[in-house]
């Protein structure tokens, strides 16, 4: 009766970490680009005055928490790579996929962003009818490759992680 069961993990926590991380956050990717954007535009509110402001406001937060994660992604990467736990052969490219998924949430934040939120800003208040700027449709073809760039290195990463 005194048999004691001795659940213990094969994974360095780290990898939980990465796991965990990345799944959370292309997830929520997933989530903004698949299903809240195309239901904002669908129902005509990128037309509205408002959704600029709206736009910045929910991608500000969702491009900061991206760097966070992308942080969190990078340094458990590096973390792992001074571990005996993985090979060699998963050391550089983990570093060099988790370094793109840093610099993607970089270019999003820092260039992507503010410049769909200029372009979108309407100055003329006395203007009523309100069209979509052909630099706005060039930029959200940008931001989507950026989308879909993250989602593959991710994903690889993630496959990867689960691999090792």
């Amino acid at each position: 009766m005194t048999a004691v069961s001795s659940l213990q993990s094969k994974r360095p926590i780290w990898q939980t970490i990465l796991m965990l991380t990345l799944g959370l956050w292309l997830g929520g990717s997933l989530l903004l680009d698949w299903v809240v954007m195309p239901s904002l535009y669908v129902s005509g509110m990128m037309t509205q005055a408002g959704f600029t402001t709206a736009g910045y406001v929910i991608f500000w937060n969702f491009n900061r928490l991206e760097l966070v994660a992308a942080a969190i992604v990078l340094t458990s990467v590096l973390t792992l790579n001074q571990t005996a736990f993985v090979t060699n052969n998963w050391r550089r490219g983990a570093v060099i996929l988790s370094s793109l998924l840093l610099a993607v949430a970089l270019v999003n934040t820092y260039l992507l962003t503010p410049q769909m939120c200029a372009i979108g800003a309407q100055l003329n208040l006395f203007e009523s009818v309100r069209e979509i700027p052909t630099t706005m449709n060039q930029l959200h073809v940008a931001y989507w490759f950026m989308e879909a760039f993250k989602l593959v290195v991710g994903s690889t990463l993630l496959g990867w992680s689960y691999k090792q």
